[in-house]
């Protein structure tokens, strides 16, 4: 059949119409979901006497335990096997709300990957779960139950938890209690959950070593000094949009790996890598001088190139951060004379008095909090003051811990973004 010329002309406006639509849809910006960080841990290989009783365990569920810094209606978890040489094999996930030390769960639901229930992690590698739909708020706990159907015997994870941590035989996932579980340390193959269009639109990530990590402070308290940063900037109405994620390893140093991945090593990962991070709080080095002197003096030229090389990464930090948008506030490193691990002496005592007047003078980064100033005895600045002081003369007390994160000015961080 011929069509007319008026039909084939209406005809063609169609067709254009509909191309001009297509071409309109295809060139608008679909509003992709924001993603918070809402907590974070560093990701470590995990050895010692909780991983033997892991391994031992065969097929087993981990129930671990988190603190929340952002609010929200939908999640999702990170898993991750970086350390690892071999696929990690997940045969189920669940998550429900939780309180700190007691195994039992409410809300409990399903974590899916894809629509399944199970999943793999390739080795060196992370995973994003499917949007979970669980309302959870700032300063709530979440349960994490990890079914591990073979044996995890090289795990990546966080040793330092400061939490308790539920590990029992078999695929206990859909359990809202585990009494016969045991009591363990640490997170194991769980690096993040973030939420999606959270009620907070930046991220600060604290990094760092033990003192940053929490070392000392009671299990499940939720105690470490960015905890309690994060609860002075749910407080305070310019700094409410805020979240904040822990990036402390204990032992860790600037330079060198040793227990974890060195600060110049993860810093990509545990840092830029996050999405929405406007800012680092940065306080890490006195592993680095401790250990330089642990086993023996050193000459002063060695005292010498370890400063210049602090000092160095230090600025090859902000660098980085810059780079990405990111503003980096770097934290003075605090007194350890006394210590009887490190063993410090004056040389040790002059080096760290180094890289103090460069993080103060320098003037290469975003901010300076003073942690040395807020914690020294200004009878004897090398030192903690004894109120401050957990008794092995390096870390922090509570109280400590509650002062360095009054220290931080939170002028540094401003009114978080709006949403766009």
């Amino acid at each position: 059949m011929t069509m007319s010329r008026a039909t084939c002309r209406a005809t063609a406006r169609l067709t254009g119409m509909i191309a001009l639509g297509l071409s309109l849809a295809a060139a608008a910006p679909s509003r992709e979901a924001r993603w918070t960080p809402a907590w974070g841990a560093s990701q470590m290989r995990l050895d010692g006497p909780n991983a033997e009783k892991v391994a031992k365990a065969g097929a087993a569920t981990i129930r671990q335990i988190v603190h929340l810094t952002a609010d929200g209606a939908t999640i999702r978890l990170r898993l991750s096997n970086l350390t690892g040489q071999t696929p990690l094999n997940i045969g189920a996930v669940t998550i429900g709300m939780a309180q700190p030390g007691i195994s039992a769960v409410t809300a409990l639901q399903p974590v899916l990957f894809a629509g399944e229930r199970d999943a793999v992690v390739p080795p060196g590698a992370e995973i994003f779960s499917d949007p979970i739909a669980l309302p959870v708020a700032r300063g709530r706990d979440v349960a994490v139950s990890l079914y591990f159907p073979q044996a995890f015997t090289a795990p990546t994870g966080h040793s330092g938890a400061r939490s308790t941590t539920f590990l029992v035989s078999g695929d206990a996932t859909d359990r809202a209690a585990l009494p016969d579980a045991q009591k363990i340390g640490g997170w194991w193959g769980l690096s993040d959950i973030e939420v999606r269009d959270a009620a907070q639109t930046a991220t600060i990530v604290t990094i760092g070593d033990s003192i940053t990590d929490g070392y000392g402070i009671v299990d499940d308290s939720n105690t470490r000094w960015p905890d309690e940063l994060a609860k002075r900037l749910a407080a305070a109405p310019a700094t409410r949009g805020y979240s904040v994620v822990n990036a402390g390893i204990g032992g860790n140093r600037v330079l060198l790996d040793g227990l974890g991945p060195s600060l110049m090593t993860r810093f990509d990962r545990d840092v830029v890598a996050r999405p929405g991070v406007t800012h680092a709080l940065l306080l890490e080095g006195v592993n680095d001088l401790g250990v330089l002197t642990r086993e023996q003096p050193v000459d002063a030229a060695t005292h010498r190139a370890i400063v210049r090389q602090i000092t160095f990464a230090y600025r090859q930090l902000a660098e980085r951060a810059h780079e990405h948008g990111i503003r980096l506030i770097v934290g003075t490193i605090t007194p350890f004379q006394g210590n009887g691990y490190y063993h410090p002496g004056p040389e040790t005592e002059a080096d760290r008095q180094a890289i103090n007047r460069f993080i103060r003078t320098s003037g290469l980064f975003d901010g300076v909090v003073d942690f040395d100033k807020a914690l020294a005895d200004p009878a004897q600045p090398a030192r903690l003051l004894p109120a401050y002081d957990s008794g092995d003369h390096l870390h922090p007390s509570a109280a400590g811990y509650r002062v360095m994160a009054a220290a931080v000015p939170l002028a540094l961080f401003g009114r978080a973004p709006q949403r766009r």
